[in-house]
């Protein structure tokens, strides 16, 4: 019998009875967090984990547990590398194609959130540059090593229905700076990164899908200040409360994580290839013009359009010189 899965499900629930064993995952940002608890999940049921960090000492306790939690000859290891800097991307990659390690499973999973103003090292402004150039240069590099049936699972947030990317002033030279607006560009960046590497890779079954774990406390939110995001959810729950709508619950990393391996491990890839994927599910398509609630559900059309993933996925093979 099919699992119940919902908003609810956590990535162990969504994981039970799953088999691992033999089968090779990399995870980026795999040391705090979502990423953590990903890599913690996968290597439990056996799964053997390659996880980036950009300092690992740091997070030596977290390194520990998720080694601890190895079953059935699960294991994690964890190699360096800072997606604001593509030297950095290219090393990392080019050492694990060296070594001609094949993977499973891809999780394009860390990220920066509604920063100041800034640029990577190789010029992008910062949140495009680390949410989706660096992990576009990786990808690039990595898909040699995709097994045939391998995945690809991108993490996008439901911010992306607030912007669409701009082909044209991807790095805000000429466009107004303004932190969650440039989040929001990002992240829709993520899913059409996800759907121009499925249509580029599904003839040889390979598939993609970009997920939105959900809203959930994290480190990537150190750049918020509390008492501006307490106001805000404020008034979101009281505009809620006078739509007849029930109050919101926000998920814990367990669950936050539970998508993101649905989608890498349980479904079915012609059900998720291409898609936006949230709560253990595809999500609805809600029109361009329809009124998107922070707290609530659906995917743009502009996020799940080929053509628009096609041209941007050409736009980044010329930033970011780097082609297939």
């Amino acid at each position: 019998m099919a699992k119940d899965l919902n908003e609810h499900s956590t990535a162990d629930g969504v994981l039970e009875g799953v088999d691992l064993r033999g089968k090779h995952v990399f995870v980026t940002g795999a040391v705090s967090g979502l990423g953590a608890e990903t890599a913690r999940a996968l290597v439990a049921r056996g799964a053997s984990v390659i996880g980036t960090a950009r300092e690992a000492r740091i997070h030596a306790e977290t390194v520990a547990e998720i080694r601890e939690a190895a079953a059935f000859g699960g294991s994690f290891e964890v190699v360096a590398l800072e997606l604001d800097d593509l030297a950095s991307v290219r090393k990392a990659a080019d050492a694990l194609v060296e070594r001609g390690e094949r993977f499973d499973l891809v999780v394009a999973n860390a990220g920066v959130m509604a920063t100041p103003f800034g640029r990577t090292k190789d010029g992008f402004e910062l949140q495009f540059g680390v949410n989706v150039v660096g992990h576009f240069v990786l990808i690039q590099r990595l898909t040699p090593l995709m097994r045939e049936g391998a995945r690809l699972i991108v993490l996008s947030s439901n911010s992306h229905r607030f912007a669409d990317a701009d082909l044209d002033d991807p790095n805000f030279e000429h466009t107004e700076y303004e932190p969650w607006f440039s989040y929001s560009r990002a992240k829709t960046g993520n899913a059409l990164l996800a759907l121009a590497f499925d249509l580029k890779n599904r003839d040889r079954g390979i598939r993609a899908a970009s997920v939105h774990p959900g809203l959930i406390q994290t480190g990537i939110g150190r750049h918020l200040d509390p008492a501006e995001t307490q106001a805000t959810m404020k008034t979101v729950t009281e505009e809620r409360e006078k739509a007849g709508k029930p109050p919101f619950e926000g998920k814990t990393i367990a669950q936050g994580a539970a998508t993101t391996v649905w989608a890498g491990v349980v479904a079915d890839p012609d059900v998720i290839g291409g898609r936006y994927c949230e709560d253990c599910r595809v999500a609805d398509t809600l029109s361009d013009d329809e009124e998107a609630d922070l707290l609530e559900g659906g995917v743009r059309p502009y996020a799940l359009d080929p053509d628009h993933a096609l041209a941007y996925w050409e736009m980044l093979e010329r930033l970011a010189s780097e082609r297939d």
